[in-house]
């Protein structure tokens, strides 16, 4: 993660970027599946969830190897990735696609909140759905788990490639979250992703005016008019 680590403006912008904007842009650059399938947020966010990727594994449970003692153990892996994820990172899991066994539960969340994660995402689920909903904490699943199905999914690989809601996330991929969902963003593309999303929100916002005003939209969305684009640098100078 290191390696890619954000800059602070990046952050800035995907933080008010919507993860529409987001996929529009990726799959200009040929990246057409980076959304991840059934995962809504718990909660309202107040805004987006922005880090980048620490990831968890899971696999189906042997019985023998995943009774209740493991959690137990210091070195279990859903307990040591809590206890690692980096500050304004997002502890993302494969789960699966599966919310028959919870991926964590509320203690587990506050946890990370409290060591100043970004998120969390899970494409199972969480016990204690609505006390996890309630704190202050960017957490994504695909819906709440059996309290007791705690062993059906055993934790097994940290901070390696996954497959989270059928989109391949690397370790220190940039994860945007909001209220439609999650982007991965490849880490080498998220400065740029950052920085053509000002210039397409700011047209979409010029866009967004002249709809009201009762402009059609053939000719402008999308720009096919040189009359628009004039109107367009003109709108942008009286700003």
């Amino acid at each position: 993660m290191e390696n890619h680590k954000m800059k602070a403006s990046t952050r800035e912008q995907l933080k008010k970027t919507s993860t529409p904007t987001i996929a529009s842009i990726l799959f200009k650059k040929g990246l057409k599946f980076q959304f991840i399938q059934d995962v809504r947020p718990l909660s309202s966010l107040h805004e987006n969830m922005v880090g980048e990727a620490f990831t968890l594994r899971y696999i189906p449970a042997r019985e023998d190897l995943n009774e209740m003692s493991v959690f137990r153990d210091p070195k279990h892996p859903q307990r040591v990735a809590v206890e690692t994820c980096p500050e304004g990172a997002v502890l993302i899991m494969d789960s699966r696609k599966s919310a028959r066994a919870a991926s964590a539960g509320s203690i587990l969340i506050t946890r990370l909140m409290v060591r100043g994660a970004a998120g969390v995402v899970t494409d199972g689920g969480f016990r204690d759905s609505q006390i996890i909903a309630n704190l202050d904490f960017p957490s994504f699943h695909k819906a709440p788990s059996a309290p007791t199905n705690l062993t059906l999914n055993q934790a097994l690989d940290i901070n390696v490639p996954i497959g989270c809601g059928d989109v391949a996330v690397f370790p220190g991929d940039i994860i945007v979250g909001d209220a439609d969902g999650v982007m991965v963003i490849p880490a080498n593309l998220a400065d740029a992703v950052a920085e053509e999303a000002k210039s397409m929100e700011l047209y979409e916002e010029f866009v967004t005016e002249r709809v009201l005003a009762g402009d059609t939209i053939i000719g402008l969305y999308p720009m096919t008019s040189e009359e628009v684009a004039q109107k367009f640098e003109a709108w942008k100078l009286a700003k």
